[in-house]
């Protein structure tokens, strides 16, 4: 692994009330997953406390105000100048209306089973090959 460095990034299961989960697609212009599904989220900034940072950045990509409720897995990602770890929670939205940052292009809310059809980053596909969303 050498000596890059770890960035901790912390991602968001919110699931509506069909139990249908929040999946973004980043901008093609992205410097990270270009055009790819995910999970929102984000980097945690330096002194920024974890939990915090998910709040902000779902609030930032989403427009949605979320309490976390628990952890449920992570992931690793490879990049030429870093790793990145992904930290994923489930949380609950509180409140507000969602609408999508500049850093995506689209959302879809989107059954379990039907994830794998989409073109995901590669953390992803990786968590997903470990991990249960349900």
């Amino acid at each position: 692994m050498g000596t890059k460095p770890f960035k901790l990034v912390v991602r968001a299961l919110i699931k509506d009330e069909k139990d249908k989960i929040l999946m973004l697609k980043r901008s093609i212009h992205s410097r990270s997953n270009p055009g790819l599904w995910e999970l929102p989220g984000g980097k945690v900034e330096i002194g920024e406390d974890f939990d915090q940072a998910l709040i902000r950045e779902i609030k930032e990509e989403t427009g949605l105000n979320i309490t976390l409720k628990k952890a449920i897995g992570v992931a690793q990602q490879e990049h030429g100048h870093r790793h990145s770890l992904h930290l994923i929670l489930l949380v609950e939205v509180n409140s507000g209306k969602l609408r999508i940052s500049d850093e995506h292009e689209q959302y879809q809310w989107i059954k379990v089973n039907k994830i794998p059809t989409l073109k995901l980053a590669n953390w992803m596909e990786s968590f997903l090959k470990h991990h249960s969303l349900e």
